[in-house]
């Protein structure tokens, strides 16, 4: 099927790195590796980060005026989609394109990952919080990448069989296998920790804060930290370390993913607090390459890690509580490996990018039939 895809927040070739945009490359890979041809629609972002309602009827306007042009395009029979697929649809960023377009032709309207927040109805965001319920609602289905989405979303649809779950996902293989050469060696027996994630105001700053603090109760001196990341609030991060003497702390700065890689296989634990975090796709690069990993449970993040197994989650900002789960897996070289095994098993079983074209491509192809019954999937419906 020829699928149109859009991500109103990010689109999957921005500049700026970050788990968003990978996981819309990763999707639009899953869609291409299910045979479908699937192309950007539109690099339009309808993002309002401050709940500013004038911006947000001038980007009603824009994204009105932007479906009509794409309907205009997309009337000619070589240029129209079978389907439209939205990637990451909340109040903050809604989409004013794809529901349009699929009225105008009667094509499926699939999203994936899309969020309620029942507040914004007449909060700061209330016409942006219109318009993503509006297009939930009108979804022939909606794919799960969070538990915790699950109930505000059925809140206002309720409960539609096409919807389903779909963990987060990468090509585990490539990523594994583009890691450049590996980092020198470090002192024997000393563990390496290490995290990759931007250094910015909200959660991210707040995370780096609680595991500064976490590490400073850690009294043994057999560790080391790798900082993987960059970003406005990196001075604010370097600060928080500042009390952790003997160059156990080291900022490398941002770093390709090839670089990423080499250095998560050369690393024993990966640690992350994860505060406000919807679920965290390094969590999964970490678990394929053998690490077992300690991370707050909030969001999504006990739908990517298997605690207990593949990891230990503690209760979110818990600063005892990360120190001890982590003091723990540091001295214990055993369960340390006992663990990257069974994370490895864990990701490549529920992670990988087989299991998550397969599941797209089996409900884009059901909403598909639903739509046209008795009409080939990719066929063409008469022009609207």
């Amino acid at each position: 099927m020829k699928v149109a895809f859009y991500t109103p927040l990010k689109p999957p070739d921005h500049p700026v790195p970050s788990g968003d945009r990978q996981l819309s490359r990763a999707l639009l890979q899953a869609l291409q590796a299910g045979g479908h041809d699937a192309v950007i629609a539109s690099r339009y972002r309808s993002f309002d980060g401050r709940g500013d309602p004038v911006r947000q009827a001038r980007l009603a306007e824009t994204g009105e005026r932007l479906a009509q042009r794409l309907i205009a395009r997309f009337r000619r029979a070589d240029q129209r989609p079978d389907a439209w697929f939205t990637y990451h649809l909340h109040h903050k960023a809604p989409d004013w394109l794809g529901p349009a377009v699929c009225r105008a032709f009667a094509i499926p309207y699939l999203v994936a990952e899309a969020s309620v927040a029942a507040s914004q109805h007449d909060g700061a965001w209330a016409h942006g919080y219109a318009a993503s319920v509006a297009a939930i609602r009108a979804a022939d289905a909606i794919l799960f990448l969070n538990p915790h989405d699950v109930a505000g979303v059925r809140a206002v649809r309720g409960e539609v069989a096409a919807d389903q779950p779909l963990p987060p996902f990468l090509d585990l293989d490539a990523f594994v296998a583009a890691a450049a050469p590996a980092p020198p060696p470090r002192p024997p027996g000393r563990v390496r920790l290490i995290s990759v994630a931007m250094m910015r105001d909200g959660g991210k700053l707040a995370s780096y804060r609680v595991l500064a603090a976490a590490l400073a109760r850690i009294a043994s001196p057999d560790w080391e930290l790798l900082l993987i990341g960059d970003g406005p609030a990196r001075g604010n991060v370097e600060a928080a370390f500042a009390g952790i003497g003997g160059g156990r702390v080291r900022f490398a700065g941002a770093m390709s993913g090839g670089e990423v890689a080499a250095q998560l296989l050369a690393s024993d634990l990966f640690v992350w607090p994860a505060v406000d975090e919807a679920f965290g796709m390094v969590f999964i690069e970490a678990q394929a390459c053998g690490l077992p990993v300690v991370g707050g449970n909030a969001g999504g993040v006990a739908g990517v890690v298997d605690d207990g197994r593949s990891g230990l989650l503690v209760e979110p900002g818990n600063v005892a509580a990360f120190a001890a789960a982590t003091a723990r897996l540091m001295d214990d070289a055993a369960l340390r490996a006992r663990m990257g095994k069974a994370a490895i098993a864990y990701v490549r079983s529920r992670h990988g990018l087989a299991s998550a074209s397969a599941r797209i491509d089996s409900v884009l192809r059901q909403v598909a039939a639903g739509r046209n019954p008795g009409r080939a999937p990719g066929a063409r419906a008469p022009l609207q």
